[in-house]
């Protein structure tokens, strides 16, 4: 599957009836439901203490925002999700697939864009301070940020408008539609690879750079640590390493098993009927694991955002005010690393 097709490969036309039997259908639509529900309210509360945040200058605090927008965006995508394991007919999957996984896979990869950008932005910043100010100012995140919805927005936009141009493909007799490939027609096809290709590089991208990142901080750190292992050098070290390592193991454990089961098949192209059953499930399966990143992702805001902290955490949660005094007579410290109330990039 690619960014923004919901298929899990050649037509099962000529293997039978489409898998959709009635007890997968019903056990992912609960799944996505459950989902669905957790990351409106989950990441519906992080963009309100984001929003009602004070002024930050900082530009991580620029992609944590972004990545919460992402989140809230992708949930209210997995209705689309749930009408096409529900309905199990070829309009439930035509809509599906011209607008559903379109708009679902643009923010599922605007999600993985973000959470590397945090964790370049936390590697740079502890290994290399002084490198390159202009990448650690706020309007460089601000850039970043727009130029990434921008791209992704014009590559949902270029697929759906081709789904509504091209010519469907016709359905053999007596067959139905098991995936959005059972309705591609040559140009759509063409532009599916082309697409694929491109969201694959992202992902890739995106890994490497991770376990780079997890990888010289952790080096950097067994340095500081024989030299001196009390000093504020290896403590901050060792912060940022348990944070990227958070940021790595949500990103494995939601992205990679997808990718895996993508990657091998868009190569070798099985063409027995019993494994393309077997990715068509395997596929399914790990698309919602994919999604728990929605419910996962506050622990990023928790560990990286220390006025997110504060807000969720105090007492009084989003009833202080970044100015407010509690009953004891003491003053909240200010949420500076809170993004403000503005624009989401």
């Amino acid at each position: 599957m690619s960014v923004f097709n919901g298929s899990s490969g050649e037509s099962f036309s000529t293997c039978g009836s489409p898998p959709t039997a009635a007890w997968s259908r019903h056990i992912f639509a609960a799944v996505y439901g459950l989902v669905f529900l957790a990351g409106l309210l989950l990441n519906g509360l992080t963009l309100k203490v984001f929003l009602l945040g004070a002024r930050s200058s900082r530009c991580i605090s620029v992609y944590l925002k972004n990545l919460a927008a992402a989140d809230f965006l992708l949930s209210l995508c997995l209705p689309f999700r749930i009408a096409r394991h529900v309905g199990a007919s070829r309009p439930a999957l035509r809509s599906y697939c011209g607008l559903g996984a379109p708009a679902f896979y643009l923010n599922m990869y605007a999600s993985i864009l973000f959470m590397g950008y945090i964790a370049t932005h936390r590697y740079l910043k502890i290994v290399h301070p002084l490198g390159s100010p202009a990448l650690h100012s706020l309007r460089a995140a601000h850039v970043i940020s727009a130029a990434t919805w921008l791209v992704l927005l014009a590559v949902a936009a270029a697929y759906v408008i081709l789904s509504l141009l091209a010519p469907e493909a016709p359905a053999p007799p007596g067959a139905g539609a098991a995936s959005c490939d059972d309705l591609q027609s040559g140009p759509l096809k063409l532009f599916y690879k082309a697409v694929h290709g491109f969201s694959a590089a992202v992902f890739l991208l995106v890994l490497v750079a991770l376990l780079f990142f997890y990888g010289s901080t952790s080096r950097r750190l067994a340095a500081a640590q024989r030299r001196r292992s009390a000093s504020p050098a290896a403590r901050k070290l060792l912060k940022s390493r348990r944070n990227i390592l958070a940021l790595v193991s949500v990103f494995c454990v939601c992205f990679v098993p997808y990718h895996l089961v993508r990657l091998p098949y868009a190569v070798l192209r099985p063409s027995g009927c019993w494994a393309r059953l077997a990715f068509f499930y395997l596929k399914d399966a790990t698309v919602a694991v994919s999604v728990l990143n929605v419910c996962l992702d506050p622990l990023i805001y928790f560990l990286f955002c220390d006025g997110f902290r504060e807000r969720v955490g105090g007492g009084r949660g989003l009833a202080l005010g970044s100015g407010e005094r509690t009953s004891g007579g003491r003053t909240p410290r200010k949420m500076s690393d809170l993004p403000s109330s503005g624009f989401l990039t």
